[in-house]
């Protein structure tokens, strides 16, 4: 199953660069690194990153990720994937930018 991730240009930047992160500041004070699924993606967007142009969506698979993979409840108690150490570059599947619209980010056909 794909995840996932959400980055800002530069923390895309830094991750493209090292090879490895923790994740974003949000990611760092939680303790684990957040993704989404496919249904969950657009409204973390709108939540978590309303207005903010320049991001990237980067697509993981969960099942290459193994046990440190925790799916955990969050809104509304759906459960979202956590990932509990450092995600490398290359587990990277694909990345695509998430422009801003008038109407919000503009996610790729795959996720329509």
């Amino acid at each position: 199953m794909q995840i996932y991730k959400l980055f800002r240009a530069a923390e895309w930047q830094a991750f493209e660069a090292t090879g490895k992160t923790l994740g974003a500041p949000v990611d760092l004070t939680d303790g684990y690194i957040h993704f989404s699924t496919a249904d969950q993606v657009a409204e973390t967007a709108a939540k978590h990153f309303a207005g903010e142009d320049g991001l990237v969506l980067v697509a993981f698979d969960s099942d290459a990720m193994g046990s440190a993979l925790k799916w955990e409840p969050s809104r509304g108690g759906a459960l979202f994937p956590h990932l509990y150490r450092e995600l490398m570059l290359s587990e990277v599947m694909w990345h695509r930018a998430l422009p801003l619209s008038p109407d919000g980010h503009k996610f790729p056909e795959c996720l329509a």
